[in-house]
């Protein structure tokens, strides 16, 4: 099975998952085992999946703003906490092919294997919530007929991503491709970084 297949199984199901009490403050509850890259997988969708529905909490017209500025952060740390999950699993993936010789007219793609992947996992939740919208039976067949629409074109982005992705895997494997991974350098929860939280110091 291509890693696509294992990842989007993955996401939809941590997806289903989530979406059977369908509230942002649930229990993440892994079934897989620590260290798998299986285990990666379904927490890096499940905080792609919470963030998700905080981003609809927040566009709520009539919210508190005490409660909007407390969901702000939550996204903050969301967003930190995505990062840091993507770097660890480019770090797998680093150690998995580091034995790999690497041929001398190699090159290195536009991005790691990781944030496609995280494009991936995102993707995966627009499929579920536009097939939603699509089989809405409250919705007018103009606005259901729309949404179908565009979940054909998500659905065929998510094939072409996910043989990209396998690609991708199969050239560094090969030493066609080589990986070198920036940490993402985010400057805004650091104190020493962003000036609003250095001037609290």
């Amino acid at each position: 099975m291509q890693f696509s297949q294992i990842a989007n199984r993955i996401f939809e199901e941590s997806i289903s998952n989530y979406h059977h009490l369908d509230r942002v403050d649930q229990e993440l509850k892994n079934p897989y085992p620590a260290g798998d890259i299986a285990h990666l997988l379904y927490r890096k969708n499940w905080i792609d999946t919470v963030q998700w529905h905080f981003e609809d909490l927040i566009r709520d017209p009539e919210i508190d703003p005490v409660a909007a500025l407390e969901l702000k952060r939550k996204i903050d740390a969301s967003n930190q906490e995505r990062t840091d999950l993507v770097e660890y699993i480019d770090s797998y993936f680093l150690q998995k092919y580091q034995s790999v010789e690497i041929k001398e007219d190699a090159t290195i793609n536009t991005e790691s294997p990781a944030w496609a992947i995280d494009r991936l996992s995102i993707l995966a939740l627009k499929i579920y919530h536009m097939k939603e919208e699509a089989e809405r039976t409250d919705a007018s067949d103009d606005h259901r007929k729309a949404c179908q629409d565009k979940l054909n074109v998500l659905l065929e982005q998510r094939k072409d991503l996910s043989t990209a992705i396998d690609q991708l895997l199969a050239d560094i494997e090969q030493g066609n491709k080589y990986m070198k991974v920036y940490k993402q350098m985010k400057m805004y929860n650091d104190e020493e970084l962003n000036p609003v939280l250095r001037g609290q110091k």
